[in-house]
């Protein structure tokens, strides 16, 4: 009988990540599947990437690269963060990893320990707490609801702190709800955290292109300058260049934390992929008004999945601030199936590939209904939302 160590039998794989690959399965079958569950924009790469990548390998770039990343890119996250995020931090202090998801997962484990508690608003990302739970932490979830605007309060963050305390982590624009928080939020978030100084704070910005609010985005250790050396800082070019296959995520932070990602970098996979670091240069270095239009495409797609969402008897969902997902309210149906699981498998029947609300940690703020990624053309959106409310009359 084959065992599996502690660690790994402490995590669940991705649920996301399961309802794509069934809906891939499904539809190599033969089926009729409209994939809503993926968080992947899709508009192609812009051509001036796909070229730098095609240029690094003409010539011959296709060998190892210094673990935290070639110069070149450290240098051009560091314009990155500071033109897009307001983030003034050297190249010294950034590390690039294979996505972002790799960044947060280095992190975690080279900072947590057994009895460390994690501070993690729900709805939350799948992979945070499974990180967590990984590194033999424990997660303490703080519910949000969409009344305000799954946001957590000063007062929650200060309820929730305790000497076992490590991270508080912050995903703004977040997925799945779209929360955005504010300068003004964060602020106040720093007054809380200033009586803590062992807590450090983990700013998830990858979707801060994707903001639909007005105003700036805004990061904490931007809004409150003296955390910042225990604020990590994560971002990337997957969702906002449409650059998901790429790998490639960017983390700023306190020296002695990049050092030990890096530390233990270096025996997970070494440097990411040279070629796509080539065309995360391009991508932070090349045009950027392109991404206006985009943003736009997004906001569109979103009004028009809320409007339709809305009109669905039985759903509800807010106005998302940003990224591109809805978070959907299904408590007036769920007397008609066992969970929110059925109730995803329901709609994969009738031809929609969603993601149950229990994946995204639901149940601890009584959420139960799904989320669905609005990252698709507005005819596939537009067929998805018919045959949703058609499978739930």
């Amino acid at each position: 009988m084959h065992e599996m160590s502690d660690a790994l039998g402490r995590i669940q794989p991705s649920r996301t990540n399961a309802m794509t690959d069934r809906a891939f399965a499904l539809r190599e079958g033969g089926a009729d599947i409209l994939s809503l569950s993926v968080g992947e924009p899709d508009f192609p790469t812009p051509p001036h990437v796909v070229a730098a990548c095609k240029a690094a390998l003409d010539a011959g770039d296709t060998r190892y690269t210094p673990v935290p990343g070639t110069a070149r890119l450290r240098g051009a996250a560091a314009l990155h963060f500071e033109r897009d995020l307001g983030l003034a931090v050297p190249p010294a202090q950034i590390i690039v990893s294979a996505g972002g998801k790799q960044s947060i997962f280095l992190a975690l484990l080279a900072t947590l320990n057994p009895g460390d508690e994690v501070l993690i608003p729900a709805p939350w990302w799948v992979s945070y707490p499974e990180i967590v739970r990984f590194a033999g932490a424990t997660v303490v979830p703080i519910p949000t609801d969409p009344a305000g605007g799954f946001r957590i309060t000063p007062d929650q963050l200060a309820t929730a702190i305790t000497p076992r305390t490590r991270w508080l982590l912050l995903n703004s624009p977040g997925n799945p709800t779209g929360a955005t928080y504010s300068a003004d939020d964060l602020v106040a978030l720093g007054e809380v955290l200033r009586a803590h100084p062992r807590v450090m704070v983990m700013s998830d910005d990858i979707y801060a292109p994707l903001r639909y609010t007005p105003g700036r985005h805004a990061t904490i250790a931007v809004e409150c300058p003296d955390l910042a050396p225990r604020v990590l800082t994560i971002s990337g070019v997957s969702k906002s260049h449409a650059m998901t296959g790429f790998r490639i995520g960017v983390a700023a932070g306190p020296a002695w934390l990049i050092a030990a990602m890096g530390r233990l970098q270096s025996h997970v996979s070494g440097n990411a992929c040279s070629i796509s670091q080539a065309g995360a240069v391009a991508a932070f270095e090349g045009p950027q008004d392109f991404l206006l239009d985009w943003r736009d495409r997004f906001r569109a797609r979103r009004d028009m999945c809320v409007a339709a969402i809305n009109a669905i008897p039985g759903l509800s969902t807010p106005v998302p601030d940003g990224a591109f997902y809805c978070m959907i309210d299904a408590a007036p149906l769920m007397h008609r199936f066992a969970d929110d699981e059925a109730l995803a498998m329901h709609l994969l029947d009738h031809g929609v590939a969603i993601v149950a609300a229990s994946a995204f940690g639901g149940e601890y703020c009584g959420f139960r209904g799904f989320r669905i990624s609005f990252a698709a053309d507005e005819a596939k959106l537009t067929e998805a939302l018919r045959r949703i409310a058609r499978a739930l009359v």
